[in-house]
């Protein structure tokens, strides 16, 4: 079963100024790696559609969905949400493209037409949350697809891998109190964006991990964490937020995880899904903001979800 890609060039124009760090240059730096790895060729290319209003509805309030659609500011011009985040005349487009790729890839997989996918999307989404965009994120793309695998698609189980230097809080409060999703996640704390760190239950074992954090230490709270978790939970589908920003090159965290460390997790996490969810799983980018080790990063788990 191949492997997928997921995009669309709506995502390269949503930006919310030169000097923010999420920027389009990030999938451009995505896909000059795929391919200087040598490794584009080998995986299938697929355009992201427009995700549909009930798809987004399936997670957020008509207040957080109206915050981005009704705002979208005349061209050249920025419309802000908060401190970091801003709205300019492509970002309703290319959030619906994001979301909307989430959710093509998990019906794809579900339907056996690929075995993977990893959605190379933007704006990210982990940070929005129900009710409002936050974080550089205006809607959630991993719950919005996590939903509508449990609700459209009827599965009964899926579980949120959360890599990302910083806590998922939006994903941990739209499924929260959700039995059919497990989250599990590791986050540098204390951090942005400063959640409260919820006590482990049985479907969220989100684990605080101090800055500076390497390799080592998360391998084993992926040993002594999550995988017990997952095991006993027998996910149906995985879904990851896959951040590179605890990347040791990356500035905007301070974490110290290589390439190796993602391809690492990402083969841990494929076990599980051949172990109980027929192999099936839909990665979305997150964070990641060192352009080389973001590419590089990449490369890494998309090279391990490819088995390559």
């Amino acid at each position: 079963m191949s492997t997928a890609i997921y995009s669309h060039p709506d995502c390269l124009r949503h930006e919310m100024g030169e000097w923010h760090p999420e920027s389009p240059a990030r999938l451009q730096a995505i896909a000059d790696q795929l391919i200087n790895s040598h490794i584009d060729d080998l995986l299938e290319h697929r355009e992201a559609p427009l995700a549909a209003l009930s798809d987004i509805e399936r997670n957020h309030s008509r207040n957080a969905i109206g915050i981005v659609r009704d705002n979208v500011p005349e061209a050249g011009d920025y419309y802000p949400i908060d401190g970091d985040t801003s709205l300019n005349a492509h970002s309703w487009q290319a959030a619906l493209r994001a979301a909307g790729a989430a959710v093509a890839a998990t019906d794809a997989v579900i339907d056996g037409e690929i075995g993977n996918a990893f959605c190379a999307i933007r704006p990210p989404g982990h940070h929005a949350r129900p009710t409002e965009p936050m974080g550089f994120c205006m809607f959630n793309n991993i719950a919005i697809a996590a939903k509508h695998a449990l609700d459209v698609r009827g599965l009964q189980r899926v579980a949120i891998v959360d890599f990302d230097v910083h806590h998922g809080n939006g994903t941990e409060e739209a499924l929260m109190d959700e039995p059919r999703a497990l989250m599990v996640s590791f986050f540098q704390h204390p951090f942005y964006p400063y959640s409260a760190v919820a006590a482990e239950t049985p479907n969220r074992v989100n684990v605080p991990v101090p800055a500076h954090s390497k390799g080592d230490v998360v391998r084993q709270l992926v040993l002594d964490k999550w995988l017990p978790a997952l095991h006993a939970f027998k996910p149906e589908m995985i879904f990851i937020s896959a951040g590179f920003d605890a990347h040791r090159e990356d500035d905007i965290g301070g974490m110290g995880l290589v390439e190796a460390d993602y391809a690492w997790m990402t083969q841990q996490v494929m076990a599980v899904a051949k172990d109980y969810a027929q192999g099936r799983i839909v990665s979305c980018l997150e964070g990641g903001y060192n352009l080389s080790a973001l590419g590089r990063s990449v490369v890494a788990h998309v090279k391990a979800l490819a088995e390559l």
